[in-house]
């Protein structure tokens, strides 16, 4: 009786596993892609007769071990959803298997869970598929479910062990059409909006190179036409082509320069040259706000910015077109030098003015601000005097390169052409008399007009005539060093510690001197004397006045080469302020008190 039931628990389950191996024969290998079916089929029946004698074999040994008594393996045990969590796993024992299985359902839920399998019927469900995407299911509702198991005969071998990995949801047909049908929807519309767009940008692109060519040919033909008589005239034999209009009216700039005529600045300094030549209209007049020999200094409004507008006498033509040229030049711009905006000629009541128009300072002048009821600190007269010895130091400094910068001595240093910004630093401004060189040629261009130097700044060389004699650019940057010296002068007179004791403003050789000094009376006082400003001995009660006045005295020695370059003035007065590490008792600076807007 029991070899009766043996045998037909055996016949069971080899059916079992017969129909388990069949439906894993055809769902493993099933491929989506149509046009492979009948490669695959071979592949299918192959693979399925080699599952049957696995299972077969399995099953043989399966039923030897259980004979032998060699079966009985202890499995850790675990359900979904506690196999993932911190709840203690369980055990069963007496099993043939332990698995590891990996459950995803139609909805998409992960369900993992452990055990074991005590007979041969439940060996073979867990174990003889390996894995299961749910292909024929899916076919047919387009949903399915997936499961991976893998089984191991080793006591608690599934402790611990990886999840089986899941096989992917298959990919019907049906979906790779959709697909398909979405990426050939996606690709007409690409197709209409080139179409639509393409001729447009072809049609721009043929507009803009016509264009470009029409500008380049009227250039030409305006280069043509300005080598020829003012009023007209003939060009390799041609009769007369065109009439030459010399500008009238307001906004009248003139091609003063040679060559192209251009008024541009290749460092980005003041405007285009045709929109220089419309400037004039575009600024309206305020109030004058300084007088000098050369004209008059106007705030004017511009695109509702205020602006500085110099307007020169007609005398002083060459004074313009001079400190239009330096304005002008290239990789001039920097921060302690006035901001050019542009220049222009224009006509008021039937006579002709000249415009230079450049960036407006409210506080004015050094000069200006001086004589204001203000008293400078230590380092606000320090921040002075670096911020203008940096803009002396800038176009003292010549740059080389394809487009360098030239250096230019001032020739013109003074306390009036010395601008303070609302920071309380300075620029240096008023370039009319400036000279420039070039290393490379050795070229000194010194401007030709009437215009001297104010006597009351000129350095003993300059009085003495002994510059006449080597008319070199660093006798222009020494004779600047002196004048500068001058300026430090006026700086440190109205500074004080106490910020209650400094002296009333005045000008150098005030006690010498008139207001209007003559080049013979500045020549007795500098030269033949040998006087110099006095230095007052509170000024060495402070470090910083102390230096300062110290580097003062050397930059007007009579002896042009012993006095310091500006660039060692600069790193000797910048130094002052290095050992100086604790918070200075100043008020608070009278630059912040003073703040006026820009309408």
């Amino acid at each position: 009786m029991s070899n009766m039931c043996l045998k037909f628990r055996l016949g069971l389950s080899l059916i079992i596993l017969i129909g388990f191996s069949s439906v894993w024969c055809r769902s493993d290998g099933l491929n989506p892609q149509p046009h492979s079916l009948a490669k695959l089929s071979n592949q299918f029946l192959l693979e399925g007769d080699e599952a049957d004698r696995q299972a077969e074999a399995e099953r043989d040994r399966l039923h030897d071990l259980k004979y032998k008594g060699r079966g009985k393996l202890t499995c850790q045990s675990c359900q979904s959803p506690h196999c993932e969590d911190d709840t203690p796993f369980g055990t069963c024992s007496n099993a043939l298997r332990c698995f590891t299985s990996n459950v995803r359902d139609s909805n998409g839920q992960i369900h993992r869970s452990r055990g074991c399998t005590r007979d041969l019927a439940d060996t073979a469900f867990h174990c003889s598929v390996a894995a299961y995407d749910g292909r024929k299911v899916h076919e047919k509702t387009s949903n399915s479910a997936q499961y991976a198991v893998t089984c191991c005969k080793v006591d608690l071998c599934n402790n611990g062990t990886d999840w089986p990995r899941l096989p992917p949801v298959p990919i019907l047909e049906t979906d790779l059409v959709q697909v398909s049908e979405d990426d050939g929807h996606l690709n007409r519309i690409v197709v209409i909006l080139l179409v639509i767009f393409v001729p447009f940008l072809i049609f721009g692109a043929l507009a803009w190179l016509a264009f470009c060519e029409i500008r380049r040919r009227h250039r030409k033909r305006m280069a043509e036409l300005n080598q020829m008589d003012m009023y007209g005239g003939t060009h390799e034999g041609d009769e007369l082509v065109a009439l030459r209009a010399r500008p009238v009216g307001d906004s009248t700039l003139r091609e003063f320069r040679d060559g192209d005529g251009s008024l541009t600045s290749g460092s980005g300094s003041g405007l285009p040259f045709l929109v220089q030549r419309t400037l004039a209209k575009q600024i309206q007049l305020g109030g004058c706000i300084g007088k000098g020999r050369y004209g008059e200094v106007w705030q004017g409004t511009w695109n509702g910015d205020s602006v500085a507008v110099k307007i020169f006498f007609s005398r002083h033509e060459s004074s313009w077109k001079r400190e239009t040229d330096i304005y002008s030049t290239i990789l001039l711009r920097h921060e302690n030098i006035l901001g050019y905006i542009g220049s222009d000629f224009t006509s008021h009541n039937s006579c002709t003015q000249i415009w230079l128009v450049t960036h407006f300072h409210p506080h004015g002048s050094l000069y200006d601000y001086l004589n204001k009821p203000v008293v400078l600190g230590p380092r606000e007269a320090h921040k002075m005097i670096l911020s203008a010895l940096n803009g002396i130091v800038h176009l003292h400094t010549e740059i080389h390169g394809t487009q360098g910068k030239p250096g230019i001595a001032h020739r013109d240093i003074k306390s009036k052409n010395i601008l303070v910004k609302y920071d309380g630093s300075c620029m240096i401004a008023d370039f009319g008399l400036a000279v420039t060189h070039k290393e490379a040629t050795d070229e000194l261009n010194i401007p030709e007009n009437s215009r001297v130097g104010t006597k009351r700044y000129m350095s003993p060389e300059i009085l003495d005539l002994s510059i006449n004699e080597k008319k070199t650019f660093e006798a222009f940057r020494q004779s600047d060093v002196y004048s500068f010296a001058l300026v430090i002068w006026e700086v440190l007179r109205r500074t004080d510690l106490n910020l209650s004791e400094a002296d009333s403003y005045a000008l150098p050789y005030h006690q010498d001197v008139g207001p209007d000094p003559s080049f013979d009376e500045m020549r007795k006082v500098v030269c033949l004397d040998q006087r110099r400003p006095l230095v007052n001995e509170r000024w060495s009660s402070d470090p910083i006045t102390h230096g300062i006045a110290r580097m003062m005295q050397e930059c007007w020695y009579e002896d042009p080469n012993a006095r310091p370059s500006s660039l060692r003035l600069k790193k000797s007065i910048a130094a002052l302020l290095k050992p100086l590490n604790a918070p200075s008792n100043e008020q608070p600076s009278p630059f912040k008190a003073f703040t006026p807007s820009i309408s």
